[in-house]
């Protein structure tokens, strides 16, 4: 529901009442005495839906080169004549659920500030990475969420798509100039906090950065990162069109953004390249598909530029630009597909080893042993393995950690499984078997593998 406020030009009083005459609906008439330019001000309450028809024919009329007009959002709305309208046209043409597209642009344009608005944007921006960086080194996922919560990193996307699609080309420029000064902004912050973090002592030294799990989970993107960014992308474009509220789907699209665009800033700040360069194409990933989500739902929702001779015209660009978003996203998705499989590869694998340690615990001589219980969280697992070894397709050195009962021996556990895992898997497998007990732990590593290795001096 609508409430509009239109100011009637003196020269066009007549024009204006016969279109809302034309169109049905009930409105007041407030005398502009203190203008002569305007004759009066028109007052009425109107359906979400029908707001976009009547603005384009009082446009039709020139209304907007010499009027204002006034549009607010009107929760509720006591009167029976109005409801009896209401009911009338809900049995007429199927209701478009979306606001008008002069609302559009300027919802659009509220989230993406111009120049005198900006400091609060780069402030925002560079708070939100920081607090992401710490997030991120204390493996805090509350710390991260709330890192997402204050970035305003909707707005420049739904500017873009919103300019593009109603050809608003200031806007369009605007969105794409903000998306790449915060992304920019929030790599350069995070790598600035997170070496400043490291130079006065507040991590400890020698903290592996890719071993916490927080970080570790923005270094290999998959295809299920892409379909969380389209996710995003087509929420942000919903809730623009229909007027909802935006705070929520903003963190969502927040979660895309600023937990890797912080990881590439600590893998700068740590020297560690590679580690930027997947968290990297993450951003990338995630950047493109939110703005393809929100171009390709907008245009299907219905919005098209003012001007109708624009039409064709505004339907080619936007054929190119979403051209352009799905090439990128080909080439990115190489990455996806290769971590992708990666990842199936490493499950596969990682089955393969605990069914086969299944195996051998089921049988003499080692039927007392259980795999690590890590359900109640421990920093080790029971199983762990060289990806790396498992990628290149080289030796894959695995080491497997079992409970088994006090002063008991287990001998040779670590050969066998080696031998076990060389012949199922066929490859090039080393086997390091850790037993866990209350009164020590001993390391033993098989002293040769199925390709001949030299033996290994037990630890």
């Amino acid at each position: 529901m609508r409430f509009v406020e239109l100011s009637v030009p003196a020269a066009k009083r007549q024009a204006i009442l016969g279109i809302l005459d034309d169109e049905g609906i009930d409105y007041a008439i407030t005398d502009a005495s203190d203008d002569e330019r305007y004759a009066a001000v028109a007052s009425f309450p109107l359906a979400q839906d029908d707001v976009e028809g009547l603005l384009d024919r009082l446009r039709d009329q020139g209304v907007s080169e010499d009027a204002w007009t006034v549009v607010l959002d009107a929760r509720t709305v006591v009167s029976d004549r109005f409801d009896a309208e209401e009911d009338a046209d809900e049995e007429g043409p199927e209701r478009r659920g979306r606001i008008a597209r002069d609302e559009l642009r300027a919802a659009a344009a509220d989230l993406a500030p111009d120049r005198s608005e900006r400091w609060s944007y780069v402030a925002m921006t560079i708070v939100s990475a920081a607090v992401a960086v710490v997030g991120l080194l204390q493996d805090s996922a509350a710390v991260v969420v709330g890192s997402m919560v204050i970035a305003p990193l909707i707005g420049p996307a739904m500017a873009a798509a919103t300019g593009t699609v109603v050809d608003d080309r200031e806007l369009t420029t605007r969105g794409v100039a903000l998306q790449v000064l915060g992304l920019g902004l929030a790599v350069a912050s995070a790598a600035i906090f997170a070496a400043a973090m490291r130079f006065v002592g507040l991590v400890p030294p020698g903290t592996d950065i890719a071993t916490i799990p927080e970080v570790q989970s923005r270094l290999a993107p998959d295809f299920l990162s892409l379909m969380v960014a389209l996710g995003a992308g087509i929420a942000g474009a919903i809730s623009l069109a229909t007027g909802a509220g935006a705070a929520l789907v903003g963190v969502m699209i927040a979660v895309a953004l600023i937990p890797p665009a912080a990881t590439v800033g600590l893998g700068l700040a740590w020297g560690q390249p590679l580690l930027s360069l997947g968290a990297g194409v993450l951003v990338l990933v995630n950047v493109l598909s939110i703005n393809l989500a929100a171009l390709i739902v907008l245009w299907v929702v219905g919005y098209r530029p003012q001007d109708a001779l624009e039409l064709d015209l505004v339907r080619e660009r936007i054929r190119k630009r979403i051209g352009v978003l799905v090439l990128a996203l080909v080439v990115l998705s190489v990455f996806l597909g290769g971590v992708t499989y990666l990842s199936y590869q490493s499950a596969q694998f990682d089955q393969q080893v605990e069914t086969e340690v299944q195996g051998m615990i089921d049988e003499q001589p080692y039927a007392a042993l259980e795999l690590l219980d890590t359900s109640a969280g421990p920093s080790e697992t029971a199983i762990a393995f060289d990806e790396a070894g498992l990628a290149a397709g080289g030796p894959i050195n695995v080491s497997v950690t079992l409970d088994r009962p006090a002063g008991t021996t287990q001998p040779r556990f670590a050969a066998a499984l080696d031998r076990r895992l060389s012949r199922t898997t066929g490859r090039n497998v080393t086997v390091e078997a850790r037993f866990v007990d209350a009164a020590r732990t001993d390391a033993i590593r098989s002293p040769t593998n199925a390709m001949g290795r030299t033996p290994i001096v037990p630890a």
